[in-house]
């Protein structure tokens, strides 16, 4: 099991910039491929990217090619979102996410660990 708790997020301006990180328990971090999830108020829970355990391969939302990238660091057992030019519908609480894969998804009924969620908010 993994335990994930997000940090970074915060108040920016539109096309403003925020590195989000999430820290990983456990001394397997590689073993697990890796999600980054958003949720707007009223709205479901949408995928935003996703990274192989190696970290060679990463896969986005249409809406965030080219603004966000996803990263980690296994030997820091940390994930990274890289979110650029920042526009006021990116507001939504970020969840990272974890899967018993070394093969991202975009789904997720995928991943069964979950972070608290690290709230995002941009202004106009």
């Amino acid at each position: 099991q993994v335990q994930l708790v997000e940090s970074g997020g915060g108040l920016v301006q539109a096309g403003g910039s925020l590195r989000l990180s999430c820290a990983a328990s456990g001394r397997t971090f590689r073993m697990y491929a890796m999600g980054w999830f958003r949720q707007a108020p009223g709205k479901e829970r949408e995928f935003v990217a996703a990274i192989s355990g190696s970290g060679l391969t990463a896969s986005y939302a249409d809406s965030m090619k080219g603004r966000f990238t996803i990263s980690r660091d296994n030997a820091k057992n940390t994930l990274y979102l890289q979110m650029n030019t920042l526009k006021p519908e990116d507001t939504a609480v970020y969840y990272c996410a974890a899967r018993d894969s070394t093969w991202g998804t975009d789904e997720l009924k995928g991943y069964p660990y979950w972070g608290q969620g690290t709230q995002v908010t941009v202004s106009s």
